[in-house]
């Protein structure tokens, strides 16, 4: 049975149409949603396949509810393809570098208009690592009902198939690199526009404290205006089954290769203060419902996206040499810990 359209899903069809010459798509997994059919989840890749090459990954659609994270992602895919028709700069960029695209990772959640997947499972609650202080109740995940927010999935069973694909395509195109980057795009979490790295399982800093420290500087000194709080998440709260958490030790078991994932969380309450109906919409907690305010964070957001392509390509630059490492680190504890 062919699944009805969703409008992202025929946007990013489009856009594989029209890169047909540098992309390369493959339906990574396919997701059942009852009466309405098959979904498919699709990675994009393009650039330097060579493993000595750095890469960035950029995900969304994690969340179903979250539709704008998958917009964003699709909006830079959008703006590299017609790029590629002129952009000469572009394509020597692509010649050291290798970019990755999952921008809707949950579309049947998408399609059902909800935060988890059709199996009721909360993908970013679902990967195999356990907090190891107390977490926020049922925020934090949990395993009491499916049918409660934040659902783990059962104990001791493999993780859902979208984040089977996940991982699958972060370890085949990123963590098989000496460097990488990924950035997940959310909504919901304040009103404030975060960028929030490992960990979320635990208070204690991330193993490349340091190389994140100097990913964050170089990025300040670059966009004097920008408007991002840069943290830790486990500032603001722990959670269990953090996929990324997940990814990043998994990347940690491989000495000498550094992977740098990155959440971006756009602060939705900003979006209903200045139009509170939208409280009254499942999706206006999540969204931009207003064209106009729709544009605004789709443009906001390329500059972000870009300088993490800038920042992977040139990454032998600014990444911490072994004598100024130590006062990367100290400088991080002071800033965040």
């Amino acid at each position: 049975m062919t699944a009805a359209k969703l409008p992202e899903l025929e946007a990013l069809e489009r856009i594989i149409e029209l890169g047909a010459g540098w992309l390369h798509a493959r339906v990574v997994c396919e997701v059942s949603v009852p009466g309405q059919g098959n979904y498919p989840v699709y990675v994009i890749t393009l650039g330097n396949p060579a493993r000595e090459a750095p890469a960035v990954g950029y995900f969304g659609g994690v969340h179903g509810l979250e539709r704008i994270g998958a917009e964003v992602v699709i909006a830079y895919l959008h703006s590299l393809v017609m790029r590629l028709q002129w952009d000469s700069t572009l394509h020597r960029q692509l010649e050291n570098l290798r970019l990755v695209f999952m921008p809707i990772v949950n579309p049947g959640g998408m399609a059902l208009g909800t935060r988890a997947n059709p199996g009721g499972v909360d993908l970013m609650r679902n990967a195999p690592v356990q907090a190891t202080e107390a977490v926020p109740f049922l925020v934090g995940g949990q395993r009491f009902s499916a049918g409660l927010p934040w659902y783990r999935g059962p104990k001791d069973q493999s993780m859902e198939a979208e984040n089977q694909a996940v991982c699958e395509v972060v370890n085949a195109e990123l963590l098989s690199r000496d460097f990488s980057l990924s950035v997940d795009c959310h909504s919901g979490f304040g009103a404030l526009d975060r960028l929030w790295f490992p960990y979320a399982h635990k208070r204690a800093p991330m193993v490349h404290l340091a190389e994140m420290q100097a990913l964050k500087e170089i990025f300040v000194q670059s966009h004097s205006y920008h408007r991002y709080l840069i943290e830790p998440q486990s500032l603001q709260y722990l959670a269990h089954g953090d996929l990324w958490d997940y990814l990043h030790l998994q990347s940690c078991a491989q000495p000498g290769r550094i992977f740098l994932p990155l959440t971006l969380e756009m602060g939705s309450w900003l979006w209903v203060k200045k139009n509170p109906r939208q409280l009254f919409s499942r999706h206006g907690i999540f969204n931009p419902l207003i064209e106009h305010r729709q544009q605004r964070v789709l443009r906001q957001h390329q500059l972000l996206l870009d300088f993490l392509s800038r920042a992977a390509c040139s990454h032998n630059l600014w990444l911490p040499t072994p004598a100024t490492r130590a006062h990367h680190h100290a400088q991080a504890l002071q800033d965040w810990y």
